[in-house]
């Protein structure tokens, strides 16, 4: 894919494959949660990954009533469909269709997130991403990037959407100082094949959303499964090609902040005391 850049020498292998879960959320919601509680400290800064999509508005109408977070970021990534963000800092905003919702709840947030439509398909991911201890109080902050400020290129029939980090040269919508985020958003026409240089202290997955990928050793990846990437030290990067009806994935790879993780719910800090006193701020009316 990268004619003029020096190719991946050491790709990463796939360690394992995992299916999500089906569990609902908010008001009752429907989704399928790929990366649960057990694997944060494998996939080390991300938390949580949730994959929605349907075209039944029973599944999603209702969407998440107010409810606070605390000690994270979370990034909504919209693949169709339309969602309205209200939250106690003041921030108000539309997600549509390939747009992102990135919110860094820090000291602590109460928001909304509403469909607005009461047919079609809704799709897409949230992820959460971890902050750092010195920066889980820090103050709530927001952005939400329509489609058409998300950088993107394409070369050998591979499109690729730099959400954050960067990519051959590209500059993602979002960079992160401690945790260095990559999350790409991969279009793979049939027998395409797409590889990018990773640091092999960084944690990565792959979920295919669309189609199949193989990765080297023949290892098949098929639709709505995650593959966890293995740590493999002296490693520079990885590769993958699509199956023969092309495919779609994210891929996200970050640097791991190795501290310890105590949540309770939308809470997540680095403590038990630390919960306590969301919990009580909360209740308090004092979260932000």
């Amino acid at each position: 894919m990268n004619k003029n850049l020096a190719a991946i020498q050491a790709p990463r292998a796939v360690e394992r494959l995992v299916t999500g879960q089906a569990t609902s959320d908010g008001a009752g919601v429907k989704l399928t949660r790929v990366l649960t509680q057990n694997l944060q400290r494998r996939l080390d800064p991300f938390l949580m990954l949730d994959a929605f999509g349907s075209d039944q508005v029973d599944d999603y109408i209702a969407g998440f009533p107010d409810h606070p977070h605390r000690g994270f970021e979370t990034i909504t990534y919209m693949l169709e469909g339309r969602m309205r963000h209200r939250d106690s800092a003041g921030n108000e905003g539309l997600l549509g269709n390939g747009g992102v919702q990135w919110m860094t709840a820090g000291r602590g947030v109460i928001h909304s997130e509403l469909p607005e439509q009461e047919q079609g398909r809704m799709e897409g991911f949230q992820l959460w991403l971890n902050l750092p201890s010195q920066e889980k109080m820090c103050a709530p902050w927001y952005r939400d990037i329509p489609s058409e400020q998300i950088p993107e290129f394409e070369r050998d029939g591979v499109k690729v959407r730099v959400i954050a980090g960067s990519s051959h040269g590209m500059a993602g919508a979002v960079q992160r100082e401690h945790t260095e985020p990559l999350y790409l958003d991969l279009h793979l026409a049939p027998g395409a094949s797409f590889e990018q240089a990773l640091p092999d202290t960084h944690n990565a997955f792959v979920y295919v959303y669309r189609g199949e990928l193989q990765f080297a050793g023949a290892v098949q990846v098929p639709q709505q499964r995650m593959a966890i990437l293995a740590n493999q030290s002296g490693s520079d990067g990885l590769r993958f090609s699509a199956g023969p009806e092309g495919a779609r994935a994210i891929l996200v790879a970050g640097r791991p902040l190795n501290e310890p993780i105590a949540q309770h719910g939308p809470f997540v800090m680095n403590t038990q005391a630390e919960l306590i006193q969301a919990v009580r701020d909360f209740q308090a009316g004092v979260l932000a």
